[in-house]
Parts: structure tokens; C-alpha cells; sequence
């Protein structure tokens, strides 16, 4: 049978979910979609998202692509997003889906991921509306201090003391950006952009820069901290419910899909 591929654009709150990737016995967002996907389209195969997101994390611009049977993906494309908001739980949502081409691969044709991190110092904490994705700090945060450390952690670089290493893979990473702002209310976010992350990799740059921000490390600290080979047991990890999911980027022309997820096969995945 002649199939559709399809690119979800994908909205949750990581609070009651075990991460996505599906696992026995555990509520994941992969496992919650995938039910949905199976009530409107009957067998669904090939779930592939952009980044898997751990316990707790959020997601406003996460991105995934499915392949669908043709006839049911053309019989119901058209009224897709309000058939699937009608059998999702109201902590997930899909904002988008299109049809794409079968050389599309949500995880390798990636050009970038971008996330955020919510951190606030003032004295009373999160604002109660925004308490599941904003960490409250108990100290003072020098707002310079965090930018001057966070530019030494920009571009190519071997970000294994920041990283859950995988047997095989590679913790070299190249990040495009690492800029912290406060926002009207005081809050503090973290943006941070690169081409992929390693596991748990943002949530520790997070809590090294916290470290520096709060005066408990010297601001060339995190920098130094990529010239261990093998993950730094001081660098605290920011908790999860902090972060989010916020951007993908892919290539503009659909044509560029199959080269770049070559590329990044290259990059990512042992040879053999």
C-alpha cells in the first residue's frame, strides 16, 4: 500500500509525561501520539521525532514525521489537527501537519534545535501560572556574569564534561548560541541553539552557568570545564521542568532533505 509521509509540528507539557520515547508501563508522549495517530489512521510506522526529550522537559516547537497509509492520510488531511485535539490529552498538542516528502527525516534533516530555560531569583519564586517550566533559584543571579561565561562555550567544540556519553557517539557538538536575557518580570531565560544536543547536555551548561551567575564559580569556570574528556562529576544539572523544546530548523528547498540527513548520519552515527 502506497504511503504518505507526514511532518507534526508539536506542543507539551513534559510535567506528566516519562520523557517520548515510548516505554512499557510509562506514560510518554510518543506513546500518547501514537495512539491518537492509530485511532484516525489505523497502522502508523516510522515515528521519528527531531530531539527526545527527557522526563519533565517541554516542548512548544517539537517536530516528528510518521508515515501514514495515502488513502486515509488524503481521506482526513484536511481536518487532521481538529480530529487529533479531539483524542489527544489536553497536555499534548499538534499545531501542524503536512505532507512531505518520503526523503524528510525529522531527526537527521535537522539543521538546529533550539531550547529555553526559565530560571527566577526573585525572593517569592515562580509565578504560580508559570511554576511546571520556570526553575526558582534561591540566590541572587549577576545577569553579566552569566553572559561572560556563556561565550566561552560557543562553537565546535567537545562537550563531554556536559554530556551522558553513548557508547560509540560522539559528545562534539557545534553551538551557535548561548545568551541569557531578563525578561520584564525578572525572569531569567537561557537560549540555547546548536546543530544536536548529547543527552542532558543543556541542563548542564545550564547548571554550570547558574554556578558562575550565583558567584559560586569563577566565570572562566564552564569554559575549562571542556578540557575534560569524560563528564564533570562537580557540574551540577538544572532540573528538567525548566527547559523547553522551543525551535527545529530544516532546509528551506525540500531537495536539500536527503543531503543534509546523509551529512548528519556522518556526523552522528559510528561508521558500521
Amino acid at each position: 500500500m502506497r504511503g504518505s509521509r507526514v511532518r507534526l509540528d508539536l506542543a507539551y507539557d513534559g510535567t506528566g509525561f516519562s520523557g517520548w520515547a515510548a516505554q512499557p508501563g510509562r506514560r510518554t508522549v510518543a506513546g500518547v501520539l501514537a495512539e491518537a495517530l492509530a485511532l484516525l489512521f489505523g497502522e502508523v510506522t516510522g515515528l521519528t521525532v527531531a530531539g527526545r526529550t527527557d522526563a519533565g522537559v517541554h516542548a512548544t516547537g517539537q517536530v516528528c514525521h510518521v508515515d501514514l497509509a495515502a488513502d486515509r492520510w488524503a481521506a482526513r488531511s484536511g481536518s487532521v489537527i481538529r480530529r487529533l485535539a479531539a483524542v489527544l490529552p489536553p497536555d499534548v498538542r499538534v499545531r501542524g501537519a503536512a505532507e512531505v516528502p518520503a526523503t524528510f527525516d525529522a531527526r537527521f534533516s535537522a539543521l538546529s534545535r533550539r531550547y529555553a530555560y526559565r530560571v527566577t531569583d526573585a525572593p517569592w519564586g515562580a509565578c504560580p501560572l508559570r511554576r511546571y517550566d520556570t526553575l526558582s533559584w534561591p540566590r541572587p543571579v549577576d545577569l553579566g556574569a552569566l553572559r561572560t561565561a556563556a561565550a566561552g562555550l560557543l562553537g565546535e567544540q567537545d562537550f563531554a564534561a556536559y554530556c551522558k556519553r553513548k557508547e560509540h557517539g560522539t559528545t562534539v557538538r557545534t553551538v551557535r548560541r548561548l545568551d541569557w536575557d531578563r525578561e520584564a518580570d525578572g525572569t531569567l531565560v537561557a537560549t540555547v541553539e546548536a546543530d544536536a544536543f548529547c543527552q542532558a547536555m543543556v541542563r548542564s551548561l545550564v547548571g554550570a552557568l547558574l554556578a558562575v551567575g550565583d558567584g559560586r564559580r569563577p566565570v572562566d569556570w564552564p569554559a575549562g570545564l571542556l578540557r575534560r574528556a569524560e563528564r564533570a562529576s562537580e557540574g551540577a544539572v538544572a532540573p528538567a521542568y525548566g527547559l523547553t523544546l522551543a525551535a527545529v530548523t530544516y532546509p528551506d528547498d525540500p531537495a536539500d532533505y536527503a543531503a543534509r540527513a546523509a551529512l548528519t548520519r556522518r556526523l552522528r552515527e559510528p561508521a558500521g
